[in-house]
């Protein structure tokens, strides 16, 4: 029994990972310094962190996780899309249901 290594064809390269990493580190020190300056008003502070979340979520997605929509990796990406919409369905639901027989039921 052979254990050859064959490469796969989603694999990154160490040039690759470091630049998503780089990414992240800047995408997470832009929020953190602007909370600590102070000199934003609470609403824009928050639309700012989660607009960066959004964005390190697609890094992550793309660099780490190898999602795109290229011919090969298009069956992963279209799965992880239906899985993260399953998701949010359930929790998002979920939370509506509880919310409204918790209020029905103070009536």
């Amino acid at each position: 029994m052979s254990q050859s290594h064959e490469a796969v064809a989603g694999h990154g390269s160490v040039k690759s990972y470091l630049t998503g990493f780089l990414l992240s580190v800047f995408l997470t020190i832009i929020p953190f310094w602007m909370v600590m300056k102070g000199g934003y008003t609470r609403q824009v502070t928050t639309l700012d962190i989660f607009a960066f979340a959004v964005v390190q979520i697609v890094i992550h997605l793309k660099y780490f996780l190898h999602l795109d929509f290229t011919k090969n990796g298009r069956l992963n990406s279209f799965s992880f899309l239906f899985t993260a919409m399953v998701i949010v369905m359930l929790v998002g639901l979920s939370v509506w249901i509880i919310t409204a027989a918790d209020t029905l039921m103070m009536r």
